[in-house]
C-alpha cells in the first residue's frame, strides 16, 4: 500500500481503531480529525497523534498527558490508550505497521517509553506520499524518541491480559450483538469476575464503555461518509434507532444530524 496511503479523511481511516499492522508490512495511513475523542483501545500498529491546533488529553497505559499545538505522542504496539478533546482540537492520526520500521521494531519491541511525548514544529504531511518519505519521517521520530527518552521493559499482569482481551472483543464485535455475557462465554471466564475487573480498570461498566465505543465510531462515520444516520446506527450495533439517538445525545450532547452538520 503506497502512493494513496496518506489519503486524508477517507473512510479507510475507519480501520484506524482496529488491529492495525497486519494488513501488510508497508501499511501506512494518516488522516485529520477535529474535535474528536475516542475511548480506551489498543492495536498492533504504531500510532502517532500530532496536535495541529487546540488541546488534547491523552492517556497511555494509565499515564496522562496534555498535548498542545505541535506536540505529538508516539504510541507503541499494544499500548492501551485513549484521547479526549479539550474545548477544541485539530489533530492528525498516523498509523503504520511495525514492519515498516523493522529495525526499530526488533530492537524496541520488548520495551515501552517512560514518556511518549515529543515536540515538533512542523510535520510534512503533504510529502508523505511514498514509502521512502514515510520511512524517513518515522525513523526521524524514532531517533528523537531514542535520544530524548528512557525505556522500561513491558510488564503485563494476568489481569491486564484478560482486560486487553475484553477490549479486543469489543473492537471485533461492536457492530453486532456484544454483551458481557458474550465476552465471558468467549473468554471462558465467570461473568461476575469480568464485570468487577472491567469496572476496576475503567471506572465504568462494560455497557457504558461499549456505548462510548460505538458512538465514537458513529461520530467518525457521520463526518467521513455519506451513509445515512440509520445506516451508521446499524453499522455501530444499534438495531433500535431510538436507543442510538438517545445514547448519541447523552454522550456527545448533540443529535446525530446536528453533529454531522458542524464544520
Amino acid at each position: 500500500m503506497h502512493g494513496d496511503n496518506g489519503r486524508k479523511g477517507s473512510i479507510a481511516g475507519m480501520v484506524f481503531f482496529e488491529k492495525h499492522g497486519v494488513e501488510g508490512k508497508d501499511f501506512f495511513n494518516f488522516f485529520p480529525l477535529k474535535n474528536y475523542s475516542f475511548p480506551l483501545h489498543f492495536h498492533r500498529a504504531y500510532e502517532i497523534i500530532y496536535v495541529n491546533n487546540g488541546q488534547l488529553y491523552v492517556s497511555i497505559d494509565q499515564k496522562e498527558y496534555l498535548l498542545k499545538e505541535n506536540d505529538m505522542v508516539f504510541i507503541f504496539t499494544n499500548q492501551i490508550h485513549e484521547f479526549k478533546t479539550i474545548d477544541c482540537s485539530d489533530i492528525t492520526i498516523i498509523l503504520f505497521s511495525p514492519e515498516l520500521i523493522g529495525d526499530f521494531f526488533m530492537n524496541f519491541k520488548s520495551v515501552i517509553p517512560n514518556d511518549n511525548v515529543l515536540h515538533s514544529e512542523s510535520v510534512p504531511f503533504s510529502k508523505l506520499n511514498s514509502v521512502y518519505s514515510q520511512k524517513s519521517f518515522i525513523y526521524g521520530v524514532c531517533a528523537e524518541l531514542v535520544n530524548q527518552k528512557s525505556f522500561s521493559p513491558v510488564q503485563q499482569s494476568a489481569q491486564a491480559k484478560v482486560f486487553y482481551k475484553m477490549l479486543l472483543y469489543v473492537e471485533e464485535n461492536y457492530s453486532e450483538d456484544c454483551t458481557l455475557k458474550d465476552v465471558a462465554k468467549h473468554l471462558q471466564y465467570d461473568y461476575p469476575y469480568l464485570s468487577k475487573l472491567f469496572v476496576q480498570q475503567m471506572n465504568m461498566t462494560f455497557t457504558d464503555y461499549l456505548n462510548q465505543y460505538r458512538i465514537s465510531q458513529a461520530c467518525y462515520m457521520l463526518k467521513n461518509s455519506q451513509q445515512t444516520v440509520g445506516e451508521v446506527a446499524a453499522k455501530c450495533g444499534y438495531n433500535n434507532f431510538r436507543t442510538f439517538h438517545r445514547n448519541f445525545r447523552k454522550i456527545t450532547g448533540k443529535a446525530p444530524r446536528e453533529y454531522r452538520a458542524i464544520e
